[in-house]
């Protein structure tokens, strides 16, 4: 079956578990996760794994969708459950965290689709410094084709002390300990038809050269230590 858009009530639910976050409640209402979140999840990722496959099919990606269930080991006082849920595309040679990945998110207040590398190491950041040093000219047309667009939002750590000084257009850039493209946006609209799917591959469309140049700086040169 296609995605056919979620429903109000997959807003509700989630809304009703961030304050309800116990298995009493939960597991009565199992079904209903199943029905309003879960398997449309599924059909949506699906569909946007497909469809980017069939625009781009030299870009083998892989899918992963996240649990509703949170890691026991990792619960520090809250519930046992996740009340926000996603799904992530990525290249076969990374997993789903630690390498750069496209992502469409759904929680109470927003849903998101961006991309992100936020899990980068210190030596991949210092090969992307490196490579803005070597060939500033690549990333400044990435950067300049970016702020031409009002979607999406350049986000990620700060260093507390600036790595450098690249001028306005590269520092936000160059100056960030991980890099993620988000688009966040209210819970209404295209969330609940089935043109979401499009519009998340278009976005894809869009991210692909940053993805493409972050994916890339594995086979750089380790550069020598700061």
């Amino acid at each position: 079956m296609s995605f056919q858009g979620f429903s109000p009530a997959a807003v509700d639910f989630l809304w009703q578990l961030r304050f309800n976050n116990e298995r009493s409640w939960f597991e009565p209402r199992k079904q209903e996760f199943i029905d309003l979140i879960r398997e449309p999840m599924r059909q949506l990722a699906t569909q946007v794994q497909q469809e980017v496959h069939d625009r781009h099919p030299k870009l083998q990606l892989n899918l992963k969708i996240s649990r509703i269930y949170r890691d026991a080991r990792r619960l520090h006082g809250r519930g046992p459950y996740k009340d926000h849920l996603w799904f992530v595309l990525h290249r076969p040679e990374d997993d789903a965290n630690n390498g750069p990945a496209f992502y469409f998110e759904l929680a109470p207040e927003y849903c998101s689709i961006g991309m992100g590398y936020w899990a980068a190491t210190p030596v991949t950041m210092a090969k992307f410094r490196a490579r803005i040093d070597r060939n500033p000219e690549t990333m400044e047309k990435l950067a300049r084709r970016f702020e031409r667009q009002s979607g999406f939002k350049l986000e990620g750590e700060l260093y507390r002390r600036p790595k450098g000084d690249k001028g306005k257009l590269l520092d936000p850039w160059y100056n960030r300990r991980n890099i993620a493209l988000t688009w966040d946006r209210p819970c209404d609209g295209s969330l609940f038809m089935p043109a979401l799917a499009n519009e998340i591959a278009d976005s894809i469309d869009f991210l692909l050269p940053y993805f493409e140049y972050l994916s890339s700086l594995a086979s750089d040169p380790e550069p020598s230590k700061e």
